[in-house]
């Protein structure tokens, strides 16, 4: 009886160890997500929560997360919040959150700002939305800062409104060769069209390459694009043959980010999880995509 009992308890033993080593096995074939870095999104976007926002990222699939602060003023006209909200909010998620810098470009005190959050740890300087020239002395600080502690500088640009007159923003790469700009927003994705009319905010139709964004993108080597927003979705999606070509000619240069600010945490339907899947359908092979979602943020803010 004690030897049936014990050869029970071994076949028992040996059934239990085989099923953990072919879940084991199952677990370390099983394929990881693909990383995704998004590097524009914002806390207390259109007010939605914190907790809301992370279970939105990981909805999207996107791995790590670049939090773009407000200003002291005007929370970059979505209540978003301010440097102290990004800063606590990345401490609390290590790994999985990083933060910029930020305050109004020109006002007294920007400097110091910015700087006591760059010392803290902020990877980047924006998101600038402010209303201002893009060549104005309130931008040459911060271009002065952003050389200073090299880091990235992520810039709103929108006709009339946020850093204003883009046809003269190559004074500034010029000026601050060192630093790398990225441009995001209705008139930078505007100017891909050679033909744009700068007051329309999301021109659709057919696109004649050579347009302003188009060439600041080929002739400096410090100016790189946000695919995020529906001004990026909607350039990417305008024109798909033009698409194609330019994701090829600008593959080194274009980064992924949402700046969505969906509450329900919609993954693929929202409009970030659009831009993920656009840049998957039209990008020039797999190389390409993974420059787009990853390589490329990676590689730029050493992460």
């Amino acid at each position: 009886m004690n030897r049936s009992l014990s050869r029970r308890k071994f076949l028992v033993s040996s059934s239990l160890a085989t099923l953990a080593v072919v879940a084991h096995g199952a677990e370390i074939s099983a394929e990881k997500p693909e990383p995704i870095i998004d590097i524009h999104q914002h806390t207390n976007y259109s007010f939605r929560t914190d907790e809301q926002m992370l279970a939105h990222q990981r909805a999207m699939g996107v791995t790590q997360t670049i939090l773009l602060p407000a200003g002291s003023m005007y929370g970059l006209e979505a209540n978003c919040t301010g440097n102290q909200a990004v800063y606590d909010f990345a401490l609390n998620h290590p790994g999985e959150f990083v933060f910029f810098a930020n305050e109004v470009a020109g006002l007294p005190g920007a400097r110091a700002e910015i700087e006591k959050w760059l010392k803290k740890g902020a990877i980047g300087i924006g998101e600038q939305k402010f209303q201002v020239d893009c060549d104005s002395a309130g931008i040459e600080e911060v271009a002065q800062l952003a050389q200073d502690y090299r880091v990235p500088v992520l810039m709103h640009f929108q006709h009339n409104k946020y850093n204003t007159h883009i046809e003269r923003f190559h004074k500034i790469l010029e000026k601050y060769h060192k630093v790398n700009f990225i441009g995001h927003a209705q008139t930078w994705w505007s100017n891909i069209d050679k033909n744009s009319d700068q007051k329309t905010m999301y021109p659709t139709g057919q696109i004649t390459p050579g347009g302003i964004t188009d060439k600041l993108l080929s002739d400096y080597p410090n100016m790189y694009g946000d695919l995020s927003a529906g001004s990026g979705l909607n350039a990417l999606n305008r024109d798909p043959d033009f698409t194609r070509d330019f994701l090829e000619r600008h593959q080194d240069k274009l980064l992924y980010g949402s700046d969505c600010n969906d509450m329900l945490g919609r993954g693929p339907s929202c409009s970030g999880g659009q831009t993920i899947a656009t840049v998957r359908k039209l990008a020039p092979g797999k190389k390409v995509e993974r420059k787009l979602l990853y390589e490329n943020s990676k590689k730029m803010f050493r992460l």
